[in-house]
């Protein structure tokens, strides 16, 4: 599909494609992050390792949208035979469309594993993710545009809900609970920047919004923007995390954001207790992660094989449903998240760059051109 050929109706602007990547990014990660950096920092000091990793994602995202560019109205599944050939081009994309149909499983379950535990309980786990799987279905029929205009909407409702939330959090919160910084050196930073790096995951999502662009020359604008957003909602959430619930309860509780929200109340409101109003609106912003990488994979076959995407939209969900049920429990969930996280690390740190730098040389794409 070259953008002479698009229709109006599936371009984004820029604003649209910045809202993509950051409700792509604010999945199910920020219900875990805490956990995840201090478990591998041991020290309060994971704040640091959030921003160095949040400036690693952004030239990741800059070096993505520079490949893009050279191929203007073409995603990453049309253009990356002209680079390295058919065969190989053909593996890269059947890896890249398992990651995504992957992630969009991961997605379904951990909210599955969520609502059950605190919204649901009893209900069957597939009941859950089936649901959520057709409601998502209805969504992605429309394509990439109807799906940024509901990420617009979206957005601001989960984002606004959140900080309050968070926010709330202050009088529990002790300033001493991230004392002393670097008071283990730098060494225990550099061990939290991994698993940071794993919850930044969704600047991928440009390997196929930037095509989609009216103007793709905005599209690193739009990566930097959709970088430093969750950026600061990830300072925000860590420190107020560990500032109340320090870092040894933040490593005893599977979800120490939803922990740290229902560990106060504020008498006179409309809600008194937060945990569940704040896990009915971000059970939005999972919904986002899902539909963007349920789509996205089946974009991809649909461009592999030349075929209309709605069909692969449908045959999906049975592939995203098995894959969603075959962890037994959520230690098994978190470990297949984290080994998927660890792969992409280098299928969209490494790869696009080494991507980049053969189209140069060969002079493929419009700078060739």
């Amino acid at each position: 599909m070259n953008r002479a050929s698009m229709n109006a109706k599936d371009q984004i602007t820029t604003s649209q494609a910045a809202v993509m990547l950051i409700n792509y990014t604010l999945g199910a990660g920020i219900l875990t992050l805490p956990r995840t950096t201090v478990e591998a920092a041991q020290t309060p000091d994971v704040w640091i390792s959030i921003i160095i990793s949040g400036m690693i994602i952004m030239v990741a995202g800059i070096i993505i949208v520079l490949l893009c560019r050279r191929f203007q109205g073409r995603t990453f599944f049309q253009f990356t035979s002209d680079i390295t050939g058919k065969w190989l081009a053909w593996i890269l994309n059947f890896t890249v469309i398992c990651f995504f149909l992957v992630i969009a499983a991961l997605q379904v379950r951990i909210m599955a594993e969520v609502t059950g535990f605190y919204l649901l309980e009893g209900t069957p786990m597939w009941a859950i993710v089936m649901t959520f799987m057709w409601i998502g279905l209805y969504l992605t029929l429309g394509g990439i545009n109807s799906m940024a205009r509901i990420y617009e909407i979206i957005l601001p409702i989960t984002v606004l809900f959140f900080l309050i939330s968070i926010l709330l959090s202050s009088k529990i919160f002790d300033i001493n609970h991230l004392r002393p910084v670097l008071g283990s050196g730098i060494t225990p930073v550099i061990k939290g920047i991994q698993p940071a790096l794993l919850s930044f995951s969704g600047y991928e999502i440009m390997l196929v919004a930037t095509a989609y662009m009216k103007t793709p020359k905005k599209a690193t604008k739009a990566v930097l923007v959709g970088t430093i957003i969750p950026l600061i909602i990830y300072l925000i959430t860590v420190v107020m995390v560990i500032g109340g619930l320090s870092i040894y309860g933040v490593q005893t509780r599977t979800w120490p954001t939803l922990d740290l929200v229902r560990s106060f109340e504020i008498q006179g409101l409309i809600f008194e207790r937060f945990e569940s109003l704040l896990l009915v609106i971000w059970l939005m912003q999972i919904f986002s992660t899902f539909t963007i990488t349920h789509y996205a994979a089946s974009l991809g076959w649909s461009q592999v094989f030349n075929k209309n995407a709605k069909s692969f939209l449908f045959a999906m969900l049975p592939v995203i449903f098995l894959i969603a049920m075959l962890p037994k429990n959520v230690s098994e969930t978190f470990k297949l998240g984290s080994t998927v996280g660890q792969a992409s690390i280098y299928l969209f740190g490494v790869v696009p760059l080494l991507l980049l730098l053969i189209s140069i040389v060969r002079k493929k794409g419009a700078s060739g051109n």
